[in-house]
């Protein structure tokens, strides 16, 4: 039987070994809880929401939350009952991205490619969160209709371009860690289809450099993405991805151009040496 989860990010720290003594359930569920907010919760969430969306019990979710509230990482709103991210967790957030040089290189590049590429492509690049990749740094180009994603956005790592790719890119023992949370996650037809597309993605990623996907994450979105392994030792496994509607990006466009011009774009990040 499948295993039912409330997110695709939510690790349930029971599957976490006994005899890893060093780990911090009350710590883990605490960043659950933070975890489970979105860029779209602009009125907040309540405790039954996050209960839903972690998979904790409701008592346990009031005792972390009424913690990161005397803590500061969550603020309270008497008058609708729910709670938002405090300032702490957005500097955390800052810390993180300015530990990244990366960013700031490829940034100037993935803007120039998003104004070449036109009609509203957004060009993105992530690393894994869990079984979510987050978006660290994105360039859109102008257009009347874009993708409304930026950084800090998350999309499922199992079944998106951005997603495969990074996989694509993964050692085995960490492929294998992926595609055991996979199992766990989704109906067995569910899990051949994208066992199927991480196949795919792998030998698009040998044989050409990217991985194009023709819906997937959305139906009407196109994109192509690329594995990045930077040459700092302390830089994680990231991932590139451009995409956009399909009226603007048929498959012919992915694969004879922009498909190209990202992975050149990833060889001139690893050139200037993050």
């Amino acid at each position: 039987m499948v295993r039912k989860r409330a997110t695709d990010n939510t690790l349930d720290a029971g599957e976490r070994s006994d005899s890893d003594r060093q780990f911090v359930t009350a710590l883990h569920r605490g960043l659950e809880i933070l975890r489970a907010f979105r860029p779209a919760d602009k009125a907040g969430l309540g405790n039954s929401e996050l209960a839903e969306r972690t998979g904790l019990p409701n008592s346990t979710v009031s005792r972390l939350t009424f913690t990161l509230l005397k803590s500061g990482y969550l603020v309270y709103d008497d008058g609708t009952g729910r709670y938002r991210m405090g300032v702490p967790v957005l500097s955390l957030g800052y810390a993180c991205l300015a530990g990244m040089q990366v960013r700031e290189t490829a940034q100037v590049y993935m803007q120039e490619l998003a104004d070449k590429a036109g009609d509203g492509v957004l060009v993105a690049l992530g690393g894994r969160d869990d079984m979510s990749m987050t978006y660290i740094a994105a360039a859109r180009s102008k257009g009347v209709i874009s993708l409304q994603l930026s950084v800090g956005s998350r999309i499922s790592l199992a079944r998106s371009a951005i997603g495969q790719a990074y996989i694509a890119g993964t050692n085995e023992v960490e492929r294998a860690e992926i595609v055991d949370r996979i199992r766990t996650r989704y109906e067995p037809d569910r899990v051949n289809e994208i066992l199927d597309s991480l196949d795919d993605a792998r030998e698009q990623v040998q044989k050409k450099g990217f991985f194009c996907m023709m819906g997937g994450w959305q139906r009407d979105v196109n994109a192509v993405a690329v594995p990045y392994r930077s040459q700092q030792p302390d830089t994680p496994m990231l991932a590139f991805n451009l995409g956009g509607y399909s009226f603007a990006l048929p498959k012919e466009r992915l694969e004879n151009d922009l498909g190209p011009q990202l992975v050149d774009l990833v060889r001139m990040v690893s050139r200037v040496g993050y």
